[in-house]
């Protein structure tokens, strides 16, 4: 069991190492997005399936609460997390429109939608960002295994690259905590110093 535990953290570690130099540029311009979508009084709308949407739920509480500094609330909504709304659409248009539903009723050109699934092909994340490319929205995707069909519908695609998933799970939180810190310092440590303006 001491063998196989240390083989879970080496292979955590070689993944992260393998991101090391990949990755970089992708978070920031997600951060780049996100920081023009604030200051344009956008939102960031996040969804995503199963640990998917404990992953959104958990991004957009970091948004709306905080992450490291003390500062306003910023606008975030995770899609998965009204069950009277989940359920009705399901019911009535199928769970595959259980997202598409809301981004027609919450999303404009100014936000930011945000898919993560660690197979790229959930249909429900899908139809999602395809109605808000069609809205105008910005949209990104975090993914997993070789990023499926949503890597071609994005402006920006992160595809972790695994297809085990647990890690691109593990992944997937850690870039998403490297985002919240890199925006809070964007919007309110290097903006306020460098422009002298809240978002």
């Amino acid at each position: 069991m001491i063998d196989e535990i240390k083989r879970e953290f080496d292979e955590q570690i070689a993944l992260v190492a393998a991101m090391r130099d990949e990755f970089p540029p992708l978070i920031k311009k997600v951060v780049d997005e996100l920081t023009t979508s604030f200051r344009n009084g956008g939102k960031l709308i996040v969804m995503g399936n199963g640990g998917s949407a404990a992953d959104s739920q958990h991004f957009a509480a970091e948004i709306v609460g905080r992450f490291r500094l003390e500062r306003r609330a910023l606008p975030a909504i995770a899609l998965s997390t009204d069950t009277s709304i989940l359920t009705a659409i399901g019911n009535d248009y199928g769970f595959e429109s259980v997202f598409k539903r809301q981004v027609e009723a919450l999303a404009d050109d100014r936000d930011i939608v945000f898919g993560i699934s660690t197979s790229g092909n959930s249909p429900n994340v899908l139809n999602a960002l395809q109605t808000a490319k069609e809205r105008g929205c910005h949209t990104i995707a975090l993914l997993g295994n070789s990023g499926g069909k949503m890597k071609s519908i994005c402006d920006i695609s992160m595809i972790i690259p695994s297809n085990e998933t647990p890690r691109i799970q593990e992944a997937h939180i850690k870039i998403i905590h490297i985002i919240c810190g890199l925006l809070e310092n964007e919007l309110f440590v290097k903006g306020t110093r460098d422009e002298n303006h809240s978002c």
